[in-house]
């Protein structure tokens, strides 16, 4: 996976998580469809760190291979 497309797949989980705190009610955030929107905001979340993950073992892969 390039740096392009890791790029990319973090900006459209920040966007899911945008989009999925305007869906949060705060005034009661555990009922109805705020845990829908909860649970949507901390899946991006995860996504993200993964991606971040997966960036910085590349970085030292290219270390270690000597590139």
């Amino acid at each position: 996976m390039n740096r392009t497309l890791n790029i990319i797949l973090i900006v459209l989980a920040l966007a899911l998580i945008a989009f999925n705190v305007t869906m949060v009610d705060f005034q009661n955030p555990f009922q109805g469809d705020s845990v829908i929107a909860l649970i949507g905001i901390v899946a991006p979340l995860c996504a993200i760190a993964l991606l971040l993950i997966f960036r910085v073992s590349k970085k030292i892969q290219r270390r270690v291979d000597g590139k």
